[in-house]
């Protein structure tokens, strides 16, 4: 009997269409069927991500969680499109990403998704308020909306008397509002985070897991990725990945 996938596989580009708007209207943001990707190392084909399926609902906060070398961060990189599947498909927001060009991917990228890395990526010679301003510059969205959509987001991260400030007069927990400013700013349907709190002591780790909990109740859709279990747990829900596969997929008892 054919599985789903496979079924999925055959479909015209019309029917894929078509299943990525049901999905959108179920509240579904992200979907993988049978999501692979292989790379070639001399003659051995290493299975990084193998045959996942995963469904992720508007508005949920679930956290993708794994040893070192588990496929994680792969998995990450094919979620947040920064990288294409050897095979199977996957939907981000009704739209198939597994299908998209280069161009289209990027497009997607600034759209829909919103990054917070470990190494905050800030820009050291703009000021606060112009890194948060970037991703609007590049959407092309005019100049007045985007100041005060910029300062809007600085605000919702408690950094607004510090918007003029460059990342080296920041503390590390402020130079990560920033980076978190920056990616709710272009109101994405998911805020993708990579160990955020890795360059991060304690203490400060906890203000920013409390902020990702705040922006949560706000609405927002947050998909964190680590292989710490005390910050896994902040989520309310668990995707344990192991050998480039879903081990075991957890609600967080509270």
């Amino acid at each position: 009997m054919p599985t789903l996938a496979s079924a999925i596989e055959t479909m015209t580009p019309e029917q894929r269409q078509q299943r990525g708007e049901q999905l959108k209207q179920d509240g579904i943001v992200i979907k993988t069927y049978d999501l692979w990707k292989t790379y070639i190392m001399g003659d051995q084909e290493i299975h990084a991500v193998s045959g996942v399926d995963i469904e992720i609902k508007r508005g949920e906060y679930v956290a993708i969680m794994g040893p070192s070398g588990s496929g994680k961060s792969t998995l990450m990189n094919l979620i947040g499109c920064l990288d294409t599947p050897t095979k199977g498909l996957y939907y981000l927001n009704g739209k198939l990403a597994s299908d998209m060009e280069d161009d289209e991917l990027a497009r997607i990228r600034n759209k829909e998704i919103g990054f917070v890395f470990q190494t905050f990526n800030l820009l050291a010679r703009a000021s606060a308020l112009h890194n948060v301003e970037l991703p609007l510059i590049y959407a092309g969205v005019p100049t007045g909306e985007r100041l005060e959509r910029a300062k809007e987001t600085m605000r919702a991260v408690d950094l607004e008397a510090r918007m003029h400030h460059k990342p080296n007069e920041l503390s590390g927990g402020q130079r990560q509002r920033v980076a978190i400013a920056r990616a709710l700013v272009n109101r994405p349907s998911i805020l993708l985070a990579d160990e955020p709190t890795g360059a991060l002591d304690t203490n400060t780790g906890n203000e920013i897991m409390a902020l990702f909990e705040r922006l949560h109740r706000q609405g927002n859709t947050i998909v964190l990725v680590t292989h710490e279990t005390d910050i896994a747990l902040h989520a309310h829900r668990v995707i344990y990945i192991r050998d480039g596969k879903v081990e075991r997929d957890e609600a967080v008892s509270r």
